[in-house]
């Protein structure tokens, strides 16, 4: 196992009370990846100049031992199934017209059913804390009626809700939604892993996201697998080894190793491999393939080639509402993944006909727990005055009487979205950056301002003495610095057929059979779901063929 970045352990950046540092875990960026070596350039069309992306803003990826599987929030979803036939699904429904022209729609090529052993299986290892609708066919709780079914009870029950949490519950009921208790990966409850190691009851210290929980509570390769992986005398760890290429033999057909650089001894090593799987953050698994020279650089002009096709992102807006002086949300309170959410507007759960619209958003108030310089930075909101005495009292109003609810949703394909190899700027090794050409579409803006509305209904069943709906405007552009979600995907999507897709159904490279491409960028669209519980499934169910199939016969296990 290579990893770029440091060594990371919850003993060490989990010691409590240094790793609740809110200045050097959300300002300093401790977890996060140093853009000084390495970043993407980013733009948001095709005939713009693209430019590095410096500083840490829209998006957050991490480096060191656990990757941004250390500082994530802990919202664990399964998936959708009608996102996995997205394509098959709409054009059943609606007619080949309903898709938008340039809209790159497409299948994944694995079904749910196939699928749901290893969701349960990264639960388990998770310590998943959630309420089920139903499982085997049988309704047994007051979980997500439009979740899929389950083969079994996740290993924890559902996570207390703060008081905002059940606001929302009892407000999104009496307007006719369905509410549910948010899948997260904080525990509820003291829990051991299949793996053998343990967990500890979530406190709402509030301190998930940008953070290693020093509770032991939130999930994490440092928590959950790490553990018990450094116990096998077969397991090798190499860190500060910033991986530069996969080697390839003379007819770019098989793998033969990587090389990567040292970064302490500041020099290049080789290794030699029968296999190798790429399994960096989604844009890090692009990169590394361009420079490899894995499959065909796409080109959105001609529309060939697959390798940074179909690069998606995730529209999320934050709306805000202010109760009476007598409830206290206590905003700094929270769990990265609690809440309670509806569903009634995500995925193919609504008639999309007459909205003119793919894709869709769950709604949700997941009270994360607000830190006193965010809660600075991000100011009262509204028609507060932006400084003086004004400010700082419609600020603590905010942070004592207000809540927000979130519209986290999909964000489609398009032919003209993609990454590439930047002609201009290099990182540290001397190597092409990775550039990213992205901005909203009509599509997911119009989704994002129907869903939005369907909130206001919720406030004011709430009693909301005011609020403030949040939307993407139209023709809005993707705006790099205000944080949105680090939820990036596609580039190296999975399918079924390799002049669409990078992998195929077992996440193998079509090109070089013995190189795996594991995470968010098999993703063709972005779902209405965070993406973590999708690429645990994925890296399980690949994991498993490996071992099965692969293992056994190495080769190609889908013929092109």
């Amino acid at each position: 196992m290579l990893e770029r970045g440091e060594e990371r352990t919850t003993a060490v950046e989990g010691d409590y009370p240094s790793s609740i540092d809110e200045l050097r875990g959300a300002i300093r960026h401790r977890l996060f990846q140093n853009m000084s070596r390495s970043t993407v350039t980013i733009r948001n069309k095709i005939d713009q100049e693209a430019v590095p992306y410096r500083r840490l803003a829209a998006f957050l990826p991490g480096e060191g031992v656990g990757g941004a599987g250390l500082h994530w929030s802990g919202v664990h979803f399964r998936v959708a199934p009608d996102d996995l036939a997205l394509r098959t699904n709409v054009v059943a429904r609606y007619g080949k017209s309903f898709i938008p022209e340039g809209m790159n729609l497409q299948d994944y090529g694995v079904t749910y059913e196939e699928l749901e052993p290893f969701f349960d299986k990264a639960e388990k290892v998770f310590g998943t804390s959630g309420e089920p609708y139903t499982i085997n066919g049988k309704i047994v709780g007051n979980g997500n009626r439009y979740a899929p079914d389950r083969s079994g009870a996740f290993p924890l029950p559902a996570m207390k809700e703060v008081y905002s949490a059940s606001l929302f519950r009892k407000a999104a009921a009496n307007v006719g939604y369905h509410p549910y208790a948010l899948p997260a990966a904080n525990a509820s409850a003291q829990y051991t892993n299949p793996y053998g190691v343990q967990m500890g009851p979530c406190n709402f210290c509030g301190y998930c996201s940008g953070y290693d929980c020093y509770m032991y509570s939130k999930a994490s390769p440092n928590v959950n697998i790490l553990p018990a992986l450094r116990q096998d005398p077969k397991f090798t760890l190499i860190t500060q080894a910033n991986v530069l290429k996969v080697n390839l033999d003379s007819d770019g057909k098989k793998a033969t190793g990587v090389t990567y650089f040292d970064i302490r001894t500041n020099s290049q090593v080789e290794i030699d491999a029968d296999l190798v799987i790429i399994s960096a953050f989604q844009f890090h698994n692009v990169h590394l393939m361009l420079l490899s020279g894995i499959g065909q650089p796409y080109d959105p002009v001609q529309n060939t080639g697959t390798v940074g096709r179909n690069f998606v992102y995730q529209t999320i807006t934050t709306s805000r509402a202010w109760l009476s002086p007598k409830q206290y949300t206590s905003l700094f309170v929270g769990a990265g993944g609690a809440g309670v959410a509806i569903d009634d507007f995500n995925s193919m759960n609504f008639d999309h006909g007459p909205l003119g619209f793919v894709g869709g958003s769950p709604v949700w108030v997941n009270q994360a727990g607000v830190k006193p310089i965010a809660a600075a930075i991000g100011g009262p909101g509204g028609t507060a005055p932006t400084w003086g005495e004004g400010y700082k009292e419609a600020m603590v109003n905010t942070y004592r009487h207000s809540l927000t609810i979130d519209a986290h949703g999909s964000n489609m394909a398009y032919r003209d979205v993609y990454l590439d190899l930047d002609p201009t700027y290099k990182n540290a090794y001397g190597q092409p950056l990775l550039r990213m050409t992205f901005t909203w579409k009509d599509n997911d803006i119009r989704m994002n301002q129907y869903v939005v509305g369907k909130i206001e209904p919720i406030m004011k069943a709430m009693g909301a003495i005011r609020y403030s709906l949040a939307m993407l405007k139209d023709n809005e552009i993707f705006d790099t610095r205000r944080y949105q979600t680090t939820h990036l995907g596609g580039g190296a999507v999975m399918g079924t057929d390799p002049k669409t897709s990078c992998v195929n159904r077992y996440l193998q490279s079509w090109d070089v059979s013995n190189v795996f491409v594991i995470g968010a960028s098999a993703f063709p669209q972005g779902m209405g779901y965070n993406p973590t519980g999708m690429v645990a499934a994925l890296a399980y169910w690949a994991a498993y063929h490996i071992r099965t199939t692969y293992l056994k016969n190495p080769g190609p296990m889908v013929q092109a």
